[in-house]
């Protein structure tokens, strides 16, 4: 039986448990009341100038070997190793990129975009843009093309790395480091990510979120799903 969406972010190990317990845990708030981590969080680690939320996302990553990106809404989510199996079925339709590529259901700079993930991954950001000529005088289609594909589940964010000061103190905001899903969750994801039908992968799915809600409309969570 899956919990209800039930929890308080006060330490990392919270964050960590809850990706672990419930699966699908959006960052930010949606169309689906109370499902998110800024919705059940304690103020004093979100956003502010002590270490909190923002600061454990790699952590959180590399601890759960989560996969973490754009999945829904347009907005980041924390996705369990087991349900990405089914999100990136479902979402995939069965094709993998060359495939999906092949039958004209790709557009051409996503392709290029996920050439050079493949090619270089994990990558930072920055180091991707300018493999790609993307930024202010080259190409400006780096953050559309890289929603496509996170919300495809061909790419997802693998970590977060922070600049370091001449002290070797981190800082800033952390850069996110890109890889595609077959990369960061390894052999057993090729393995498993087609095996079985893409409708069956949506049933456990909206199932899931059921339960995780059981006070939300079906239709408002097939709207997240979608």
């Amino acid at each position: 039986m899956i919990p209800e969406f039930k929890f308080t972010i006060r330490k990392k190990q919270d964050l960590v448990d809850a990706v672990e317990r419930f699966g699908i845990v959006p960052l930010f708030a949606n169309h689906v009341q109370g499902f998110s981590v800024a919705e059940h969080v304690d103020p004093r680690v979100w956003f502010t100038e002590a270490e909190g939320v923002w600061e454990w996302k790699g952590p959180v990553i590399r601890e759960t070997g989560c996969a973490y990106g754009k999945f829904f809404e347009k907005k980041a989510c924390f996705v369990s190793r087991e349900v990405f199996l089914d999100l990136a079925n479902y979402r995939r339709n069965g094709y993998d990129f060359d495939s999906r590529f092949d039958e004209g259901l790709a557009r051409r700079a996503d392709r290029e975009l996920y050439d050079l993930v493949e090619k270089n991954g994990p990558v930072l950001s920055k180091k991707l843009k300018g493999l790609g000529y993307y930024g202010k005088d080259g190409r400006k289609d780096f953050d559309p093309c890289m929603l496509r594909l996170q919300e495809q589940c061909y790419v997802v964010i693998s970590d977060f790395v922070y600049e370091l000061d001449k002290h070797g103190k981190p800082y800033g905001w952390g850069v996110a480091e890109y890889a595609t899903a077959e990369q960061h969750l390894g052999p057993e994801f090729r393995k498993q990510v087609y095996r079985c039908d893409p409708e069956e992968s949506y049933t456990r799915l909206l199932e899931r979120l059921k339960q995780l809600n059981p006070n939300t409309e079906e239709k408002t969570l097939k709207r997240f799903l979608k």
